[in-house]
């Protein structure tokens, strides 16, 4: 735990997933103090001809996206936490997309631990 389930618009380019999920893992451990050992993350990319926003693909806008989740244990991070990590986030992601679309989003899922 956690699970990091990233979309990004583009085609699949592993030096871009690195990149990704370098930034995600050291944000992930320093803000939210999870441990990379156990930490997962999954990218896929789609083609910005499929990635409508708006009615129109992010194709013919110029732009880029993303859609972020994670999944973490519920009552393990506070609500200051979570918006720092959701902000630097969105930061980072503009830095590697600097098309970045204003509707690209972070999601964090806070799940009982009983579910688990």
């Amino acid at each position: 735990m956690p699970i990091l389930n990233v979309k990004v618009s583009g085609t699949r380019s592993p030096e871009l997933s690195q990149r990704i999920a370098g930034m995600l893992l050291g944000l992930t451990s320093r803000i939210l103090g999870k441990s990379p050992e156990v930490t997962s993350i999954a990218i896929d990319y789609v083609h910005p001809e499929d990635w409508i926003v708006g009615g129109r693909p992010l194709a013919a806008q110029g732009k880029r996206s993303f859609w972020f989740d994670i999944r973490i244990t519920d009552e393990t991070n506070t609500k200051a936490e979570k918006a720092q990590f959701i902000r630097e986030l969105h930061a980072a992601m503009k830095t590697l997309r600097p098309d970045l679309h204003e509707c690209s989003y972070v999601h964090v899922i806070d799940a009982r631990a009983a579910a688990y």
